[in-house]
């Protein structure tokens, strides 16, 4: 959408030189906004209510409770039909893998009693149910696996091989959880390194998804796409150890995030996905 000098008159930011599109993911417009003091982050969604964002501004304020570095929500509402999220600008420049390892692992520190966030979010192709559930095998297969599986097969992503398999992973996912406790850990809820951002050396976890679950969760989305290093494993281990089966319980995640590019992107994902299936 076109920022017009209107529709940029009302935002709660004023005297305003400067907004300019970059680069912002493939979800929002995103927009550089540059005052005489200071300079802000916008991100906007067409065609969206002021509540849009709520689920993102409720986790980065969870982020920052957990003592992690992240971006500051400071407005977010609705100009038009369109929604819009203002928060700090950072200076990005290069840091410490290993910091970040720790920044995790201080992120997973964070507990709750239930699973879920207590909340709903909207994506493209599927509404992700966060209510709060005492169950994490529950939660992942009814709230999570369930709809995204729905969607792929409403899209026509979906087939008869694909189903075996799946069905194959979630018996095993369900018995295996049925056997172990799993205390809810705060998880960003989209780690890939996309997602990540130093300024001034410091590593910053910024879009979060954010959910109480699995810690695993979020370890497994770091192995999808890659950019995470050696480094930043060892140091996360030593704030909060895995087991050594961690790399065989992986798939059951990784495939969450493969099956939901498979939904948002088409079928340049299916062989990712059926690799990650092919396991069970």
């Amino acid at each position: 959408m076109s920022i017009t000098k209107q529709w940029r008159s009302q935002l709660p930011v004023k005297n305003i030189q400067v907004c300019k599109t970059i680069h912002g993911g493939d979800t929002n417009k995103a927009y550089q906004i540059k005052t005489p003091e200071k300079t802000y982050f916008m991100k906007v969604q067409p065609n969206s209510a002021a509540t849009y964002f709520d689920h993102e501004v409720r986790g980065l304020k969870e982020i920052a409770k957990a003592g992690v570095n992240t971006l500051v929500p400071l407005f977010h509402g609705q100009i038009n039909d369109a929604a819009y999220l203002i928060l700090n600008w950072l200076d990005t420049d290069v840091g410490s893998q290993a910091d970040l390892g720790r920044q995790v692992a201080k992120l997973h520190h964070l507990h709750n009693d239930k699973f879920g966030f207590g909340d709903q979010m909207q994506n493209r192709v599927m509404i992700k149910n966060n209510q709060w559930n005492q169950s994490w095998a529950d939660f992942y297969i009814k709230q999570r696996l369930e709809p995204e599986v729905a969607s792929a097969r409403k899209l026509g992503y979906w087939n008869d091989t694909r189903e075996e398999h799946y069905q194959r992973m979630v018996t095993q996912f369900s018995d295996y959880y049925s056997k172990h406790e799993i205390t809810p850990s705060l998880c960003h809820g989209d780690l890939w390194f996309g997602n990540v951002l130093f300024s001034h050396g410091a590593p910053y976890l910024i879009d979060p998804d954010a959910i109480y679950g699995d810690r695993e969760f979020d370890l497994a989305m770091t192995t999808v796409f890659g950019g995470f290093s050696n480094q930043f494993y060892r140091a996360y281990y030593e704030e909060y150890p895995f087991d050594a089966e961690l790399a065989q319980r992986l798939n059951w995640y990784r495939f969450y995030y493969l099956c939901m590019h498979l939904c948002l992107f088409g079928e340049s994902y299916g062989s990712a996905v059926d690799d990650v299936l092919s396991h069970f």
